[in-house]
Protein backbone atom coordinates (compact mmCIF):
# COMPACT_ATOMS: atom_id res chain seq x y z
CA UNK A 1 0.00 0.00 0.00
CA UNK A 2 2.87 2.36 0.76
CA UNK A 3 4.22 1.83 -2.76
CA UNK A 4 0.81 2.64 -4.26
CA UNK A 5 0.48 5.90 -2.30
CA UNK A 6 4.08 6.87 -3.06
CA UNK A 7 3.53 6.09 -6.75
CA UNK A 8 0.37 8.22 -6.87
CA UNK A 9 2.18 11.17 -5.27
CA UNK A 10 5.17 10.91 -7.60
CA UNK A 11 2.94 10.66 -10.70
CA UNK A 12 0.89 13.67 -9.54
CA UNK A 13 4.03 15.69 -8.93
CA UNK A 14 5.48 14.79 -12.34
CA UNK A 15 2.22 15.58 -14.15
CA UNK A 16 1.98 18.96 -12.42
CA UNK A 17 5.56 19.85 -13.30
CA UNK A 18 5.33 18.64 -16.91
CA UNK A 19 2.08 20.53 -17.55
CA UNK A 20 3.31 23.71 -15.88
CA UNK A 21 0.82 23.53 -13.02
CA UNK A 22 3.27 23.39 -10.13
CA UNK A 23 1.72 26.44 -8.47
CA UNK A 24 -1.74 24.84 -8.59
CA UNK A 25 -0.31 21.71 -7.00
CA UNK A 26 1.36 23.72 -4.22
CA UNK A 27 -1.84 25.66 -3.53
CA UNK A 28 -3.84 22.43 -3.48
CA UNK A 29 -1.43 20.83 -1.01
CA UNK A 30 -1.63 23.77 1.37
CA UNK A 31 -5.41 24.04 1.09
CA UNK A 32 -5.94 20.29 1.48
CA UNK A 33 -3.69 20.14 4.54
CA UNK A 34 -5.58 23.00 6.17
CA UNK A 35 -8.99 21.44 5.44
CA UNK A 36 -7.89 18.06 6.79
CA UNK A 37 -6.74 19.63 10.08
CA UNK A 38 -10.03 21.53 10.39
CA UNK A 39 -12.01 18.35 9.72
CA UNK A 40 -10.05 16.34 12.26
CA UNK A 41 -10.49 19.00 14.93
CA UNK A 42 -14.22 19.26 14.23
CA UNK A 43 -14.88 15.53 14.70
CA UNK A 44 -12.35 15.04 17.49
CA UNK A 45 -14.88 15.75 20.24
CA UNK A 46 -17.47 13.20 19.18
CA UNK A 47 -14.82 10.57 18.47
CA UNK A 48 -13.25 11.08 21.91
CA UNK A 49 -16.68 10.87 23.53
CA UNK A 50 -17.61 7.53 21.93
CA UNK A 51 -14.14 6.07 22.38
CA UNK A 52 -14.39 7.02 26.06
CA UNK A 53 -17.83 5.39 26.26
CA UNK A 54 -16.35 2.18 24.83
CA UNK A 55 -13.61 2.25 27.47
CA UNK A 56 -16.20 2.82 30.22
CA UNK A 57 -18.17 -0.10 28.80
CA UNK A 58 -15.08 -2.28 28.85
CA UNK A 59 -14.21 -1.44 32.46
CA UNK A 60 -17.80 -1.73 33.69
CA UNK A 61 -18.30 -5.17 32.16
CA UNK A 62 -20.78 -4.01 29.51
CA UNK A 63 -18.51 -5.25 26.76
CA UNK A 64 -18.35 -8.67 28.43
CA UNK A 65 -22.15 -8.72 28.40
CA UNK A 66 -22.14 -7.80 24.70
CA UNK A 67 -19.59 -10.54 24.09
CA UNK A 68 -21.97 -13.06 25.68
CA UNK A 69 -24.84 -11.62 23.63
CA UNK A 70 -22.97 -12.06 20.32
CA UNK A 71 -21.41 -15.36 21.34
CA UNK A 72 -24.17 -17.67 19.98
CA UNK A 73 -24.18 -15.94 16.57
CA UNK A 74 -20.40 -15.82 16.35
CA UNK A 75 -20.15 -19.47 17.40
CA UNK A 76 -22.30 -20.41 14.41
CA UNK A 77 -20.19 -18.32 12.04
CA UNK A 78 -16.86 -19.36 13.59
CA UNK A 79 -17.25 -23.01 14.63
CA UNK A 80 -13.46 -23.51 14.91
CA UNK A 81 -13.04 -20.67 17.43
CA UNK A 82 -13.70 -21.63 21.08
CA UNK A 83 -16.63 -19.71 22.53
CA UNK A 84 -14.73 -18.61 25.64
CA UNK A 85 -11.53 -17.64 23.80
CA UNK A 86 -9.91 -14.22 23.82
CA UNK A 87 -10.39 -14.07 20.05
CA UNK A 88 -14.17 -14.36 20.47
CA UNK A 89 -14.14 -11.57 23.06
CA UNK A 90 -12.18 -9.20 20.81
CA UNK A 91 -14.41 -10.03 17.83
CA UNK A 92 -17.45 -9.16 19.95
CA UNK A 93 -15.88 -5.86 21.02
CA UNK A 94 -15.05 -5.06 17.40
CA UNK A 95 -18.63 -5.73 16.32
CA UNK A 96 -19.98 -3.62 19.20
CA UNK A 97 -17.81 -0.66 18.20
CA UNK A 98 -18.79 -1.05 14.55
CA UNK A 99 -22.48 -1.09 15.51
CA UNK A 100 -21.94 2.39 16.93
CA UNK A 101 -20.13 3.46 13.78
CA UNK A 102 -16.82 3.84 15.63
CA UNK A 103 -14.32 2.54 13.12
CA UNK A 104 -11.40 4.08 15.01
CA UNK A 105 -12.45 2.39 18.26
CA UNK A 106 -13.17 -0.90 16.47
CA UNK A 107 -9.76 -1.10 14.78
CA UNK A 108 -7.65 -1.96 17.88
CA UNK A 109 -10.13 -4.70 18.84
CA UNK A 110 -10.06 -6.02 15.28
CA UNK A 111 -6.26 -6.16 15.22
CA UNK A 112 -6.20 -8.02 18.56
CA UNK A 113 -8.87 -10.43 17.29
CA UNK A 114 -6.84 -11.19 14.15
CA UNK A 115 -3.73 -11.75 16.29
CA UNK A 116 -5.64 -14.23 18.48
CA UNK A 117 -7.16 -15.97 15.44
CA UNK A 118 -3.68 -16.25 13.97
CA UNK A 119 -2.46 -17.85 17.20
CA UNK A 120 -5.42 -20.26 17.25
CA UNK A 121 -4.69 -21.17 13.62
CA UNK A 122 -1.20 -22.38 14.47
CA UNK A 123 0.52 -19.14 13.40
CA UNK A 124 0.82 -20.32 9.81
CA UNK A 125 1.86 -17.95 7.04
CA UNK A 126 -1.52 -18.04 5.27
CA UNK A 127 -4.78 -16.63 6.64
CA UNK A 128 -7.30 -19.09 8.06
CA UNK A 129 -10.97 -19.19 7.04
CA UNK A 130 -11.86 -17.60 10.39
CA UNK A 131 -9.48 -14.72 9.80
CA UNK A 132 -10.83 -14.09 6.30
CA UNK A 133 -14.45 -14.21 7.44
CA UNK A 134 -13.74 -11.83 10.30
CA UNK A 135 -12.07 -9.33 7.95
CA UNK A 136 -15.13 -9.49 5.68
CA UNK A 137 -17.47 -8.95 8.65
CA UNK A 138 -15.35 -6.07 9.93
CA UNK A 139 -15.28 -4.39 6.52
CA UNK A 140 -19.00 -4.83 5.76
CA UNK A 141 -20.23 -4.19 9.28
CA UNK A 142 -23.75 -3.22 10.33
CA UNK A 143 -23.83 0.31 11.74
CA UNK A 144 -26.84 1.05 13.91
CA UNK A 145 -25.56 4.52 14.74
CA UNK A 146 -22.92 5.78 12.26
CA UNK A 147 -21.26 8.25 14.62
CA UNK A 148 -18.31 9.15 12.42
CA UNK A 149 -20.44 9.65 9.30
CA UNK A 150 -22.90 11.78 11.27
CA UNK A 151 -20.02 13.91 12.56
CA UNK A 152 -18.76 14.42 9.00
CA UNK A 153 -22.21 15.44 7.79
CA UNK A 154 -22.69 17.85 10.69
CA UNK A 155 -19.27 19.39 10.01
CA UNK A 156 -20.22 20.05 6.39
CA UNK A 157 -23.47 21.79 7.31
CA UNK A 158 -26.13 19.08 7.28
CA UNK A 159 -29.20 20.12 9.28
CA UNK A 160 -30.17 16.49 9.89
CA UNK A 161 -26.90 14.53 9.92
CA UNK A 162 -28.53 11.27 10.95
CA UNK A 163 -31.45 11.23 8.49
CA UNK A 164 -29.46 8.65 6.50
CA UNK A 165 -29.96 5.96 9.16
CA UNK A 166 -32.44 3.76 7.21
CA UNK A 167 -30.17 3.79 4.15
CA UNK A 168 -27.13 2.94 6.27
CA UNK A 169 -28.97 0.06 7.97
CA UNK A 170 -30.21 -1.47 4.70
CA UNK A 171 -26.93 -1.08 2.81
CA UNK A 172 -24.70 -2.32 5.65
CA UNK A 173 -26.98 -5.32 6.33
CA UNK A 174 -27.02 -6.22 2.63
CA UNK A 175 -23.23 -5.85 2.37
CA UNK A 176 -22.72 -8.02 5.46
CA UNK A 177 -25.05 -10.77 4.22
CA UNK A 178 -23.43 -10.86 0.78
CA UNK A 179 -19.91 -10.77 2.26
CA UNK A 180 -20.54 -13.59 4.76
CA UNK A 181 -22.28 -15.73 2.11
CA UNK A 182 -19.45 -15.32 -0.40
CA UNK A 183 -16.80 -16.00 2.26
CA UNK A 184 -18.60 -19.17 3.39
CA UNK A 185 -19.10 -20.39 -0.19
CA UNK A 186 -15.42 -19.89 -1.04
CA UNK A 187 -14.39 -21.51 2.25
CA UNK A 188 -16.51 -24.59 1.50
CA UNK A 189 -15.34 -24.76 -2.13
CA UNK A 190 -11.65 -24.47 -1.21
CA UNK A 191 -12.03 -27.03 1.58
CA UNK A 192 -13.73 -29.44 -0.82
CA UNK A 193 -10.96 -29.01 -3.41
CA UNK A 194 -8.22 -29.58 -0.86
CA UNK A 195 -9.95 -32.79 0.29
CA UNK A 196 -10.16 -33.97 -3.33
CA UNK A 197 -6.45 -33.27 -3.86
CA UNK A 198 -5.62 -35.11 -0.63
Amino acid sequence: MNYIWAGMMIISLLCALLTGRGEVLSAGLVEGAGESVELLLSILGIMCFWSGMMEIGRRSGLTDMLARLFSPILSLLFPKVPRDSTAMKYMSLNISANLLGLGSAATPFGLKAIKELHRLGGERDEATDSMLLFVVMNTASIQLFPTTLGAYRATYGSEAPFDILPSVWVSSLAALMVGVTVAKVFSCACGHQSRLRG
